[in-house]
């Protein structure tokens, strides 16, 4: 059973940054990504990494977020630069079991219990 921990979320300001991790039970090879979720919108992808290192974003958070990995530790990371208001959400990560993800909600079986992000005007 693949276990996901959040953590790093925070209150910030906007125009701060804050650095997510999500540290993995096991090791895995497959797609791994973040998503979020506001209060009353659906959970929707914010960037995603296939097997084979590439990664997308959502329009909304290119340029200033960043996603990578640590495979030594088992670990995916969420840098977050330049937050807005509209970046407040719950936070998860997710990992699939297949290759490529594709930020598609469908495509991952696992989750974390989420990490929360407040930006505030």
């Amino acid at each position: 059973q693949v276990q996901l921990v959040e953590s790093g979320g925070g209150s910030v300001q906007s125009g701060g940054s804050l650095r997510l991790s999500c540290a993995v039970s096991v090791y895995t090879d497959r797609a791994m990504a973040w998503f979020r979720q506001a209060p009353g919108k659906e959970r929707e992808g914010v960037a995603g990494v296939d097997s084979d290192g590439t990664t997308k974003y959502a329009d909304s958070v290119k340029g200033r977020f960043t996603i990578s990995q640590d495979n030594a530790q088992n670990t995916l990371y969420l840098q977050m630069n330049s937050l807005k208001p509209e970046d407040t959400a719950m936070y998860y990560c997710a990992v699939s079991p297949y290759y490529r993800g594709a930020l598609l909600l469908g495509r991952y079986d696992y989750w974390g219990q989420g990490t929360q992000v407040t930006v505030s005007s």
